[in-house]
Protein backbone atom coordinates (compact mmCIF):
# COMPACT_ATOMS: atom_id res chain seq x y z
CA UNK A 1 0.00 0.00 0.00
CA UNK A 2 1.19 3.23 -1.18
CA UNK A 3 2.18 6.35 1.22
CA UNK A 4 -1.00 7.85 0.42
CA UNK A 5 -3.33 5.61 0.90
CA UNK A 6 -2.21 4.75 4.19
CA UNK A 7 -2.46 8.58 5.16
CA UNK A 8 -6.21 8.41 3.68
CA UNK A 9 -6.95 4.89 5.61
CA UNK A 10 -5.02 5.64 9.30
CA UNK A 11 -7.26 8.39 10.02
CA UNK A 12 -10.35 6.59 9.10
CA UNK A 13 -9.23 3.64 10.92
CA UNK A 14 -8.48 5.68 14.22
CA UNK A 15 -12.13 6.85 14.29
CA UNK A 16 -13.55 3.20 14.12
CA UNK A 17 -11.12 1.87 16.44
CA UNK A 18 -12.85 4.44 18.88
CA UNK A 19 -16.26 4.09 18.29
CA UNK A 20 -15.29 0.15 18.48
CA UNK A 21 -13.79 1.10 21.88
CA UNK A 22 -16.89 3.31 23.19
CA UNK A 23 -19.42 0.24 21.86
CA UNK A 24 -17.06 -2.33 23.43
CA UNK A 25 -16.72 -0.35 26.80
CA UNK A 26 -20.52 0.19 26.74
CA UNK A 27 -21.71 -3.32 25.73
CA UNK A 28 -19.43 -4.44 28.30
CA UNK A 29 -21.08 -1.97 30.79
CA UNK A 30 -24.74 -3.44 30.16
CA UNK A 31 -23.87 -6.78 30.36
CA UNK A 32 -22.43 -6.96 33.44
CA UNK A 33 -25.59 -5.15 34.81
CA UNK A 34 -27.58 -7.68 33.33
CA UNK A 35 -25.22 -10.27 34.62
CA UNK A 36 -25.60 -9.44 38.66
CA UNK A 37 -28.66 -7.34 38.56
CA UNK A 38 -30.78 -8.72 36.33
CA UNK A 39 -31.83 -5.22 34.72
CA UNK A 40 -30.27 -3.52 31.47
CA UNK A 41 -27.35 -0.79 31.28
CA UNK A 42 -29.81 1.26 30.40
CA UNK A 43 -32.27 0.39 33.56
CA UNK A 44 -29.22 0.68 35.69
CA UNK A 45 -28.37 4.16 34.72
CA UNK A 46 -31.49 5.55 35.06
CA UNK A 47 -31.60 4.01 38.67
CA UNK A 48 -28.23 5.87 38.87
CA UNK A 49 -29.93 9.24 37.74
CA UNK A 50 -32.61 8.77 40.38
CA UNK A 51 -30.29 8.03 43.32
CA UNK A 52 -28.61 11.47 42.36
CA UNK A 53 -31.94 13.44 42.43
CA UNK A 54 -34.33 11.26 44.62
CA UNK A 55 -37.75 13.13 43.19
CA UNK A 56 -37.26 14.08 39.25
CA UNK A 57 -40.19 14.75 36.91
CA UNK A 58 -39.98 12.65 33.49
CA UNK A 59 -39.10 15.43 31.94
CA UNK A 60 -35.82 16.09 34.41
CA UNK A 61 -34.79 12.32 34.00
CA UNK A 62 -35.05 12.80 30.59
CA UNK A 63 -32.47 15.74 30.65
CA UNK A 64 -30.24 14.08 33.04
CA UNK A 65 -30.06 10.81 30.50
CA UNK A 66 -29.97 13.47 27.63
CA UNK A 67 -32.55 11.22 25.69
CA UNK A 68 -35.80 11.90 24.66
CA UNK A 69 -39.01 12.15 27.08
CA UNK A 70 -40.31 9.24 25.26
CA UNK A 71 -37.17 7.04 25.17
CA UNK A 72 -36.78 7.16 28.68
CA UNK A 73 -40.35 6.90 29.70
CA UNK A 74 -40.24 3.05 28.16
CA UNK A 75 -37.36 2.71 30.55
CA UNK A 76 -39.36 4.07 33.79
CA UNK A 77 -42.29 2.08 32.83
CA UNK A 78 -40.09 -1.68 32.78
CA UNK A 79 -38.42 -0.48 36.02
CA UNK A 80 -41.76 0.64 37.77
CA UNK A 81 -43.13 -2.95 36.44
CA UNK A 82 -40.21 -4.05 38.31
CA UNK A 83 -41.03 -2.46 41.37
CA UNK A 84 -37.76 -0.85 41.35
CA UNK A 85 -39.18 3.17 41.03
CA UNK A 86 -42.78 4.70 41.36
CA UNK A 87 -44.73 7.26 39.85
CA UNK A 88 -45.66 10.11 42.87
CA UNK A 89 -47.54 12.98 42.87
CA UNK A 90 -45.11 15.84 44.17
CA UNK A 91 -45.50 16.67 47.91
CA UNK A 92 -45.25 20.46 46.94
CA UNK A 93 -47.30 20.58 44.05
CA UNK A 94 -49.99 18.31 43.78
CA UNK A 95 -49.97 18.28 39.60
CA UNK A 96 -46.43 17.13 39.95
CA UNK A 97 -45.89 13.47 39.29
CA UNK A 98 -42.61 12.79 40.09
CA UNK A 99 -40.20 9.59 40.14
CA UNK A 100 -38.47 7.63 42.91
CA UNK A 101 -36.50 4.90 44.12
CA UNK A 102 -38.29 2.37 46.12
CA UNK A 103 -36.10 0.66 48.80
CA UNK A 104 -36.02 -2.13 46.91
CA UNK A 105 -34.63 0.05 43.76
CA UNK A 106 -32.16 1.48 45.99
CA UNK A 107 -30.78 -1.72 47.30
CA UNK A 108 -30.28 -2.35 43.67
CA UNK A 109 -28.13 0.70 43.74
CA UNK A 110 -26.32 0.35 46.74
CA UNK A 111 -23.70 -1.52 45.37
CA UNK A 112 -22.81 -0.78 41.39
CA UNK A 113 -19.56 -0.11 39.90
CA UNK A 114 -21.95 2.25 37.94
CA UNK A 115 -22.52 2.41 34.29
CA UNK A 116 -20.13 3.68 31.44
CA UNK A 117 -22.78 6.50 30.26
CA UNK A 118 -22.17 8.04 33.15
CA UNK A 119 -17.97 8.25 32.27
CA UNK A 120 -19.03 8.91 29.07
CA UNK A 121 -21.02 11.96 29.75
CA UNK A 122 -18.55 13.31 31.62
CA UNK A 123 -15.82 12.84 29.39
CA UNK A 124 -18.05 14.34 26.84
CA UNK A 125 -19.04 17.42 29.10
CA UNK A 126 -15.20 18.09 29.89
CA UNK A 127 -14.38 18.95 26.39
CA UNK A 128 -14.37 22.36 25.65
CA UNK A 129 -17.95 23.92 24.41
CA UNK A 130 -16.23 24.43 20.98
CA UNK A 131 -15.16 20.87 20.77
CA UNK A 132 -18.08 19.55 21.39
CA UNK A 133 -20.26 21.38 19.04
CA UNK A 134 -17.63 20.57 16.58
CA UNK A 135 -17.89 16.51 17.74
CA UNK A 136 -21.85 17.20 17.44
CA UNK A 137 -21.91 18.18 13.95
CA UNK A 138 -18.78 15.24 13.07
CA UNK A 139 -21.27 12.95 14.30
CA UNK A 140 -24.38 14.22 12.43
CA UNK A 141 -22.80 14.30 9.46
CA UNK A 142 -21.94 10.63 10.30
CA UNK A 143 -25.32 9.58 11.22
CA UNK A 144 -26.94 11.23 7.86
CA UNK A 145 -24.28 9.27 6.09
CA UNK A 146 -25.99 6.04 7.59
CA UNK A 147 -29.74 7.06 7.27
CA UNK A 148 -30.33 7.16 10.59
CA UNK A 149 -31.18 10.83 11.33
CA UNK A 150 -35.12 9.65 10.86
CA UNK A 151 -34.70 7.24 13.83
CA UNK A 152 -35.40 8.00 17.31
CA UNK A 153 -32.43 6.80 19.36
CA UNK A 154 -32.90 4.52 21.88
CA UNK A 155 -30.78 4.81 25.12
CA UNK A 156 -27.20 2.17 24.89
CA UNK A 157 -28.37 -1.05 24.61
CA UNK A 158 -31.69 -0.92 25.47
CA UNK A 159 -33.01 -2.93 22.80
CA UNK A 160 -36.72 -2.72 24.31
CA UNK A 161 -37.64 -6.09 25.14
CA UNK A 162 -38.52 -7.26 28.42
CA UNK A 163 -36.68 -9.25 31.00
CA UNK A 164 -37.58 -10.65 34.02
CA UNK A 165 -35.83 -9.31 37.09
CA UNK A 166 -34.48 -11.69 39.13
CA UNK A 167 -35.24 -11.22 42.64
CA UNK A 168 -32.40 -9.02 44.89
CA UNK A 169 -33.73 -8.85 48.41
Amino acid sequence: MGAHVIARVAPSRDVLDSLRRIVQVLRESSRRAEQELGITGAQLFVLEKLVDVPSQSLNELAERTHTHQSTVSTVVGRLVERGLVVRQRSARDARRLELALTARGRRMTANTPGVAQNRLIRTIEELPLRSRRQLASLLRQVVRGLYAQERRPRMFFDDGRKRTARTHA
